[in-house]
């Protein structure tokens, strides 16, 4: 059996992508498209999630829904929540988020609580929500967008690899809890990657992955291991950086980031 249609058996015949209009969230949603998957799409901007509709329903002939919500509100996983309920999903890929670097003392204490919201809460409460539905419907999937920096503190966006240190540890128990449900469980931790969250982080990318290879990557790890590596790269810096004791990984991470960002060390 290949790829897709082991994905389809385990998790069709629809699947929910947050973050759906760039990068990793995007090229998610193509792939799955070309497994054949009918698809929600949430993100805030309305046009661009109509254009990529179109696009994905002209190639493959699947059914494609979209939700414009803002998932960094007061309400919007709950929105998220109460505009799926009579939807037969049975994958949830929350790639919503985005990364803020510099120094922790400098930051803008208000863009910090909606990166908090969107990385960690919204995480929260749909994977509480998709969960309960999914054990329900006796199979179904769960990805979390988790990152490299997630295994360590990393000086310069400290708060950003907290949030990903947080969904890293999230996945990883959820991963054990709800199989004896049916329900596959997965964190996606790539390293660098060309998307639009390095421009909003106010990062410099040099050697990074493409967004299709970390989709491609992810998507085959799901249902096989609690965490995803994909890409070569990921998996050189994190067989790097393992054996080194986490204050040295703290250190040297925290150099890379100043060298992306022009920050400091």
């Amino acid at each position: 059996m290949n790829r897709d249609d082991r994905l389809r058996e385990r998790y069709g015949p629809a699947a929910l992508v947050t973050g759906a209009t760039s990068g990793i969230g995007r090229a998610i949603a193509t792939e799955l498209a070309r497994a054949g998957f009918d698809l929600v799409l949430a993100a805030r901007r309305k046009p661009v999630l109509q254009d990529l509709a179109h696009e994905l329903t002209t190639r493959h002939g699947i059914s494609v829904r979209v939700l414009a919500l803002d998932l960094a509100g007061d309400r919007g996983a709950e929105e998220l929540l109460a505009a799926t309920a009579g939807t037969d999903l049975g994958l949830y890929v929350a790639a919503a988020g985005f990364g803020t670097s510099g120094a922790f003392l400098d930051a803008d204490p208000a863009v910090e609580r909606e990166m908090l919201r969107l990385n960690c809460e919204t995480v929260l409460t749909t994977s509480l929500g998709f969960g309960r539905r999914l054990a329900g419907r006796g199979r179904g999937g769960l990805v979390l967008m988790s990152s490299l920096v997630g295994f360590q503190g990393m000086p310069h966006a400290a708060h950003y690899a907290a949030t990903k240190a947080y969904v890293q540890t999230l996945a990883e128990a959820l991963h054990v809890e709800l199989r004896p449900h049916g329900v596959d469980v997965l964190a996606a931790a790539p390293g660098p990657t060309h998307s639009g969250f390095a421009g909003r982080a106010g990062m410099r990318m040099g050697t990074a992955l493409t967004p299709e290879t970390v989709a491609r990557g992810t998507l085959s790890a799901l249902g096989r291991r609690p965490t995803a590596l994909p890409g070569l790269l990921t998996r050189v810096l994190k067989a790097a950086l393992l054996p080194l004791p986490r204050r040295g990984r703290v250190r040297i991470m925290g150099s890379v980031m100043a060298g992306m960002t022009g920050h400091p060390r």
